[in-house]
């Protein structure tokens, strides 16, 4: 006889992490954790780490830590949910900096400055809110509907463009035999 046990799945989470780089890792792993017990799809799952990993990294690099904590060493909240839609929203708070947050226009050989535009090549829709004095939350809506499989799949996905159907005349052509080799 097998025992089954409900489990409330979370639909909502926020977590502390450090103003750098020590906390995103353990954010990422608890996003990634939470979201698949909550049966989101692992493609959307995938846009969703790299979205909070980008906001952090920036968070860390632009703004300030939450709080009075001038000396840089405080903490930023992130926040991710999805709602009885099916919408996932993921936030990143942290105390503001010089500027507000807008997609760059980096050089090629530029460091940095692509965050903003990977968010917006991923996302559905993001900005920037500023109501709560000395905050600023940069939101992100990973996707409108968690639950529709047939959204998950993006036409560019690198996953749908292997798995689609060879063009007339190719047919006997084999992905999976050209990389064998490479295993």
């Amino acid at each position: 006889m097998a025992l089954v046990v409900a489990q409330e799945v979370p639909t909502s989470s926020s977590m502390a992490v450090p103003h750098g780089p020590a906390g995103v890792g353990e954010a990422r792993h608890r996003m990634r954790d939470q979201l698949r017990v909550g049966g989101v799809s692992e493609a959307v799952i995938d846009d969703a780490v790299l979205i909070l990993s980008e906001l952090l990294s920036n968070a860390c690099r632009h703004g300030r830590p939450l709080g009075d904590d001038m000396a840089g060493d405080g903490d930023v909240r992130a926040a991710w949910r999805v709602d009885a839609r099916g919408c996932l929203t993921v936030e990143v708070t942290d105390g503001g900096g010089p500027t507000r947050p807008v997609p760059a226009t980096p050089s090629v050989t530029a460091r940095g400055g692509r965050g903003l535009n990977i968010i917006s090549a991923l996302a559905d829709d993001w900005g920037v809110r500023d109501d709560a004095p000395g905050e600023v939350t940069v939101w992100v809506v990973v996707h409108k509907d968690v639950r529709s499989e047939a959204e998950t799949q993006r036409q560019g996905d690198f996953a749908t463009r292997v798995a689609s159907r060879a063009p007339a005349g190719m047919s006997d052509l084999d992905f999976a035999d050209a990389f064998e080799d490479l295993g």
